[in-house]
């Protein structure tokens, strides 16, 4: 690896699976490898705070992000198109949702977009939302479209995340680990970034930044503040930068009500 190496994804990125830091020769096989070759291929997808494309990931991995465009890389990304090209269609897949024993194991069944990312539908999105208020969150004022229209704003359902946000929620690992240590949302631990690529755990822990917010200071807050102040930051919202988030929520949200009116009610939720 070139920029970042496989003591950094450990430390300061929360890739803690596998404790490469005490024994180094684990990385000679093959899973803890690919493991680690797909942190980096993650890191790379949000590089210097850009979304960036699979061109540039794909020739950043082989020669480094300076190298992405440099005619070096060039071939190498021909022979992974062509290889790719070469691989069956994959349409569908199903993930097992793993769970702390407090909480029950179930299944999410969800689709792969032309590029392989899974994704969720928007009816499975506001199920997940809504297991997830149930059980945690009945005494919040936080109800399921909320949730559902902030991943579809943070990720667009997708489960890995999108740029530089993680997971569906977008809630990265540091902002996870301080809700879980300081602020005691203990339902979901959170042992590595890989945790929040389980919709449940990104759900919930994103509920839970919803709900500390929601008394942000010790001040009762209205979801406009809230809702900027998730995307934006509490300490960085102002009209011209964070103002356009609210409005963009608002239009998001329709969506979910046309869930209701269009009869949508089904899921893929086991």
């Amino acid at each position: 690896m070139t920029m970042i190496n496989e003591h950094q994804l450990c430390r300061e990125m929360g890739y803690r699976n596998y404790n490469i830091e005490d024994n180094p020769t684990l990385l000679f096989r093959p899973f803890v490898n690919l493991y680690f070759g797909a942190a980096y291929i993650k890191w790379l997808f949000s590089y210097n705070g850009k979304e960036r494309n699979e061109e540039f990931v794909v020739r950043a991995y082989k020669g480094g992000p300076k190298k992405a465009r440099h005619k070096s890389t060039l071939g190498y990304f021909q022979r992974y198109l062509s290889i790719k090209q070469s691989l069956p269609p994959r349409r569908k897949r199903e993930i097992n949702v793993a769970q702390t024993a407090s909480v029950p194991t179930g299944k999410v069944r969800f689709s792969l977009d032309k590029e392989k990312r899974p994704y969720l539908s928007r009816v499975e999105v506001k199920a997940v939302a809504a297991i997830i208020i149930s059980r945690h969150f009945q005494t919040r004022d936080l109800r399921p479209v909320f949730l559902a229209a902030l991943a579809e704003m943070c990720s667009m359902r997708f489960i890995n995340g999108m740029g530089v946000r993680t997971g569906l929620l977008g809630i990265d690992y540091p902002t996870a680990l301080w809700l879980y240590n300081d602020v005691g949302c203990k339902v979901y631990r959170v042992k590595s970034v890989d945790d929040l690529y389980n919709p449940f755990v990104s759900m919930y822990f994103g509920a839970a930044f919803m709900a500390w917010l929601s008394v942000y200071e010790g001040r009762e807050r209205t979801h406009k503040f809230i809702v900027q102040a998730y995307l934006g930051g509490p300490e960085n919202i102002n009209i011209q930068e964070t103002g356009p988030y609210w409005k963009k929520f608002q239009q998001t949200l329709m969506y979910y009500d046309d869930l209701k009116r269009d009869g949508k009610g089904t899921c893929m939720i086991l």
